[in-house]
């Protein structure tokens, strides 16, 4: 079965859909990292959600965020694939969506992530190019990179 593509604002999830995508970013970002954070940090609700699902299983998802709200620039965040389906390729198409859609949503320009460090070579497989130093997020090493 063939990838289902969704990309939608905030107000535009079915209850559905929104839970499936928190709880997604809950079983990688909380569980399986560790992390102790407030994933909903109220900047869902003025982005653009990207949904894959496969055989009507949520497996990836991007939040596509407007210039202004997390940097200067336009961005992409939450970039999620679930556990089963790494080493797919699934997380490249997502990425490579998540680009396409944020020039389709807010016009060319360059593209700002703050990217966990060990994804570093995995994001400039896509352009983007580190743009500072080392820094702790949530007890996860992070960088600054741009896709100009």
């Amino acid at each position: 079965m063939p990838l289902q593509v969704i990309c939608k604002a905030f107000n535009e999830l079915t209850p559905q859909q929104m839970y499936e995508m928190l709880r997604l970013r809950s079983e990688v970002f909380v569980v399986e990292q560790t992390c102790v954070f407030l994933d909903m940090d109220n900047r869902d609700q003025d982005c653009y959600h990207l949904l894959i699902y496969k055989n009507d299983v949520l497996e990836a998802c991007a939040r596509l965020v407007p210039p202004g709200i997390s940097y200067l620039q336009m961005s992409i965040g939450r970039i999620v694939t679930s556990p089963g389906t790494r080493g797919t390729g699934l997380g490249k198409k997502l990425v490579e969506i998540a680009i396409a859609e944020c020039y389709r949503l807010f016009g060319n320009g360059p593209i700002q992530i703050g990217a966990q460090l060990y994804a570093k070579g995995f994001y400039e497989w896509f352009g983007f190019v580190q743009t500072g130093e080392v820094y702790d997020e949530d007890g996860i090493d992070h960088i600054h990179m741009i896709k100009p």
